[in-house]
């Protein structure tokens, strides 16, 4: 098989332990008929006919639904989610018909937030679930799946600001290169059911919330914006945000009238002792599962970090210098001045990207005890950013493997004897949701050679990445033979990336 296929596989596989289905079956159970009790993980809640009521929104909600009806049968009195626009029809063709809910469903679907945008759709759907939550009481219980993607899918302005005036703040903030941490901050100031609002409009109501994140580190606060979860930041944050992304004197009124007028403290943690919130799925658990599965591909497999994050040339230097280094290994020279200065590169990134939980030196360490015998797959995860400079078409996961895939280039440019030239190298970086920016790919391939193939097509890769044009890039060259596109993929734990490396057979 070649890498590509090896690495098709692996993502494969990791999207596979993160579906929805295998993992509400994992984690939730209804027991006894009499007085019957909802087990989530082990913890007993206790369930009244016709008190159990189910809402969602995000990427990964609709198989999360149909696998929570399966497993609630005629006990669920009626459910509302809120899903990206597309996401039925595109199961549908795609054969997945396990993520679909059955005919005469009690669960309504409302699908919206085109290109993972909040719009109209989604605000009908965020009102509905609203009004469910409004009219619960100390009787019910409330079921919450949640899962990346939910905050676009969960549009509700504190009034009078418009969605149209959010979005745009929040447009800009991205553009300007604020973290997805620091976008939810501004999000859960301005709006009625993020920050724990939902939770809050809940009670009485017994709230359990199922969560599939797509956050680094899993905090319950800032997935989908945190809706069953106290907020850890009160307004002063949002506006030390808008301070340092120079927008405080340039906000909508609207939006001034309701950041003068917000409380200056987040709510107090007991306000949410009705409420439970339990983690089902992570992109740590993703890693694990391609590390396994490389493993039984043959590669010494090793996972760099779940928690990847920083600006996306700064990731794809870390990248191109960890390759590097791997390639030193297989020519039996990491251990030489050059392997020495590519290892003090790295520890150098790593301090500028403040990666959390990374231990780069034990990393370090492991990979000096590989072989040039066995291929090399290093995996990693999380969600970089990208700062906008141009009008380009891209996602992160396209533009990272643009910049990897030209790093490498130039270090084989200018390396003389390049390690690279004895080993056979792939990188691919995917969202796993499958949706990287407003494009139709998942994210890329790339290798050494990408760079100059696509200049002998006549394509400038250096030209593409400064308008930040890299779906258009990749669907030019070779006919988007480097593209990863897998459709909706009804879940998302962030990006995934792997790096696979083997020594080149000698003739």
């Amino acid at each position: 098989m070649s890498l590509r296929e090896h690495a098709l596989s692996l993502f494969r596989g990791a999207l596979g332990t993160v579906r929805p289905a295998p993992m509400l079956r994992r984690a939730l159970k209804l027991q006894g008929e009499g007085s019957p009790q909802l087990l989530v993980k082990g913890q007993a809640f206790p369930l009244k006919r016709d008190h159990l009521y189910l809402v969602g929104f995000g990427k990964a909600v609709l198989g999360m639904a149909a696998a929570a009806e399966e497993i609630l049968g005629e006990h669920l009195t009626r459910g509302i989610i809120n899903v990206p626009l597309g996401i039925q029809e595109s199961l549908q063709r795609a054969g997945m018909q396990e993520m679909l809910l059955k005919p005469h469903s009690r669960i309504q679907v409302i699908e919206g937030a085109k290109n993972n945008l909040p719009d109209a759709e989604a605000l009908k759907g965020a009102v509905a679930i609203q009004e469910l939550a409004e009219g619960l009481t100390a009787d019910d219980l409330l079921l919450v799946l949640i899962s990346g993607g939910g905050s676009a899918l969960l549009p509700a302005p504190i009034p009078p600001i418009l969605l149209e005036e959010k979005e745009k703040l929040t447009k800009l903030l991205a553009s300007r290169g604020a973290a997805i941490q620091e976008l939810n901050v501004v999000r859960k100031t301005l709006s009625v059911l993020k920050g724990g609002g939902l939770a809050q409009l809940a009670h009485p109501a017994q709230v359990v919330s199922l969560i599939l994140s797509d956050v680094i580190g899993d905090p319950l606060d800032i997935i989908a914006s945190g809706p069953t979860a106290p907020s850890s930041h009160s307004v002063q944050d949002c506006l030390q945000i808008l301070t340092k992304y120079n927008l405080l004197h340039s906000l909508p009124k609207s939006v001034e009238m309701v950041l003068s007028s917000s409380p200056t403290k987040p709510t107090a943690p007991e306000n949410y002792s009705h409420v439970s919130n339990i983690i089902l799925g992570s992109n740590r658990l993703a890693l694990e599962e391609a590390r396994h599965q490389a493993e039984g591909l043959g590669y010494a497999a090793l996972v760099l970090s779940a928690a990847v994050q920083g600006e996306v040339g700064s990731v794809a230097t870390l990248y191109c210098q960890l390759i590097q280094l791997l390639c030193l290994g297989f020519s039996s020279l990491a251990e030489g001045p050059l392997g020495d200065e590519l290892r003090g590169n790295l520890l150098q990134l790593a301090a500028e990207l403040q990666i959390p939980g990374l231990h780069l030196e034990e990393f370090l360490q492991a990979l000096r005890g590989l072989g040039p015998d066995r291929p090399v797959c290093v995996l990693a995860g999380g969600e970089t950013t990208v700062q906008l400079q141009g009008t380009g078409k891209g996602g992160r996961n396209q533009e990272l493997a643009l910049r990897v895939g030209l790093g490498l280039h130039k270090a084989q440019a200018t390396g003389g004897s390049s390690p690279q030239g004895r080993c056979e190298i792939l990188f691919l970086s995917g969202g796993t949701d499958g949706q990287d920016g407003p494009t139709e790919a998942a994210g890329a391939f790339c290798s050494p050679g990408l760079v100059a193939e696509a200049l002998q097509e006549g394509l400038d890769v250096e030209a593409f990445l400064r308008n930040n044009d890299s779906y258009t890039f990749f669907s030019q060259f070779q006919g988007g033979h480097h593209l990863l596109v897998t459709g909706l993929t009804g879940t998302n734990v962030m990006d995934i990336q792997a790096i696979l490396i083997r020594a080149t057979e000698r003739s």
